[in-house]
């Protein structure tokens, strides 16, 4: 139970961190099997142990499941171009655009039943004592997705994304001036560069050291940093962006044996990997928020 991509946001200090209440409105909204002519369908799933919400020490986790049809665009398409073909061979005629509409709408709903069908599972952690809201999701549609459907089942949970005094590309820029990292965080070797004034000329470093003048010198010309690779205290490592987002997340292994010592088994060792995460990620969120200039409060 490892997060590899976070989307942090604050719940409002007003929620309601009833375990039991909030547990029964998620209950309110599982996920049921696509129907024949449904694309998708998402709803609440077990993190573990036939709860919809896990709990262990103190913090919560949840899994959103999402089921969706198998249905290519080049399948539909290739059909219902087989069909029109027939229409006009059989009919000696040309396919109006507005007839074509209809043979794709048709060919969908004709299709949907026999569609293959997969699924997938985006992981939140909830920390009540703190109002975190921790999305494990690579893109943004997937945070959104989350979201709407939390609140779908608890309407009066009010969700901000995080935000800091001092804006991540404005601080990275200044490390990376400076040649210098903030307390308890070092800088690695991956890095975005991009041009304040448009955002489209970008410069990017992999696997490439970021002492020199070279830096400095793009920096000096008005770029500014929108990604880098940071490591927190030898535990975490991962990629910052402009947006506040912790991209490729990844736990040092010294932090995984710690987890692999402490469990006896595969289900000990879930719940003992989700309260190592949580707590080694509490305790660097409020690291990065000191490197960011605290929190901004909402306006």
């Amino acid at each position: 139970m490892w997060f590899r991509n976070l989307r942090i946001f604050r719940l409002s200090a007003d929620w309601n961190k009833d375990l039991n209440q909030f547990a029964a409105a998620l209950a309110k909204l599982p996920l049921n099997r696509c129907g024949g002519f449904d694309m998708q369908s998402r709803g609440w799933v077990y993190p573990k142990d036939g709860e919809f919400v896990h709990v262990v020490n103190g913090q919560w986790l949840l899994a959103l499941g999402v089921e969706q049809k198998l249905l290519p665009a080049s399948v539909i398409r290739q059909v219902t171009q087989e069909r029109a073909a027939q229409i006009e061979a059989d009919q000696a005629r040309k396919v109006g655009r507005k007839e074509m509409r209809d043979l794709r709408d048709g060919v969908t709903l004709e299709l949907l039943p026999k569609a293959f069908t997969c699924r997938r599972t985006t992981w939140a952690w909830i920390d009540p004592a703190h109002d975190w809201l921790v999305i494990d999701a690579g893109a943004d549609a997937k945070a959104d997705e989350f979201l709407d459907v939390l609140l779908k089942s608890v309407g009066d949970v009010h969700v901000r994304p995080l935000q800091t005094q001092v804006s991540p590309s404005s601080a990275m820029t200044e490390w990376l001036a400076a040649g210098d990292s903030p307390a308890g965080f070092s800088i690695d070797d991956d890095l975005e560069l991009r041009t304040a004034a448009s955002g489209e000329s970008a410069i990017r470093y992999v696997r490439h050291a970021l002492e020199g003048k070279e830096i400095q010198a793009h920096i000096a010309n008005g770029k500014i940093a929108t990604k880098l690779a940071v490591t927190w205290n030898d535990r975490v490592s991962f990629v910052l962006n402009d947006k506040l987002q912790l991209k490729r997340l990844t736990f040092l292994d010294i932090l995984k044996e710690e987890a692999e010592q402490s469990a006896q088994d595969a289900d000990e060792q879930f719940d003992v990997d989700f309260a190592l995460m949580a707590g080694e990620l509490g305790r660097m969120f409020d690291d990065l928020l000191l490197a960011l200039g605290g929190e901004a409060k909402p306006v």
